[in-house]
């Protein structure tokens, strides 16, 4: 995040979707497990690995990364949009008060607001994304981006369908991203201090 704030607006913007996208990239078969597991009764799966096994033995290894154009599409402007924000806002606060550290509860707002845009921005393609990965247990077959957009809207209309839960991650999520960044830039001052602390007693 240190360099991201260095960097000019859309240098950084595109920081932020390439960190989002490599993190997606390495867990989405886990993230693709945990959707499974939601929506099915507990004894069809006993843990995770059987979890892997049973998908991987009945629908093929391919399964486990379903849903991943949509995931990869949605989490670009979620993490661009949410580094580049809650960086812009540091930026902004430093320039007016002339201070360079937030306090914490600062960075707590502003890593929500970074997290409420971001969620914003992505939300329909989550939707798409959680429907393509329980295709499998729930009797749909979703295939293409469009072809699960269109049956979400037929079915259930546009703001029931591809918004649906949007306003219980309007809470969840700006608290857990709020968290996250302000953890994070907290933990960079502790450690820094402790490495000048280590150096000075040397």
């Amino acid at each position: 995040m240190l360099f991201c704030r260095a960097l000019p607006p859309v240098p950084r913007l595109l920081a932020g979707s390439l960190a989002g996208t490599t993190a997606a990239m390495i867990t989405y078969p886990l993230d693709m497990v945990r959707a499974r597991m939601a929506v099915t009764p507990k004894e069809m799966y006993s843990n995770i690995l059987h979890v892997f096994v049973r998908i991987s033995r009945e629908e093929g290894l391919q399964t486990l990364y379903r849903g991943f154009t949509p995931t990869i599409l949605g989490v670009m402007p979620y993490a661009g949009l949410s580094f580049f924000t809650y960086e812009t806002l540091k930026k902004i606060h430093a320039e007016h008060t002339g201070r360079s550290h937030p306090f914490s509860y600062e960075r707590l707002a502003f890593g929500a607001c970074a997290g409420l845009i971001g969620q914003s921005a992505s939300y329909p393609l989550d939707v798409v994304r959680r429907r393509m990965q329980t295709a499998g247990v729930t009797g749909h077959t979703y295939g293409s981006i469009s072809g699960t957009m269109r049956e979400i809207v037929t079915e259930e209309g546009v703001i029931r369908g591809l918004y649906k839960g949007l306003s219980m991650n309007w809470v969840k999520g700006p608290i857990a991203v709020g968290i996250s960044f302000m953890t994070f830039d907290l933990m960079q001052i502790l450690l820094r201090k402790l490495q000048q602390f280590s150096h000075s007693a040397r």
